[in-house]
């Protein structure tokens, strides 16, 4: 089952309502909708984004950021400026 992009373009984050970016397993196929604000990737189940924050994993960190939860408003981390 695939996702239309029309879909992906209507979702947000349900936790910061920022924008989400789809995520593909190497050969191509959607497995995640990812919030790089939350760093949280959201799964895609039967072709159904999961959008509950208990559902989503943790995305990695950018380095030197020892704040791997927090959102870029929140990060004490030097290489991250609130914006």
């Amino acid at each position: 089952m695939s996702l239309d992009h029309r879909l992906i373009d209507l979702l947000v984050c349900p936790l910061c309502k920022g924008p989400l970016d789809m995520q593909r397993a190497p050969e191509g196929r959607p497995v995640a909708l990812s919030c790089a604000h939350d760093r949280l990737a959201f799964p895609l189940r039967d072709g159904i984004p999961v959008m509950l924050e208990d559902a989503a994993r943790p995305l990695e960190a950018p380095a030197g950021c020892h704040a791997p939860r927090l959102n870029a408003a929140r990060c004490p981390c030097p290489a991250r400026s609130p914006s």
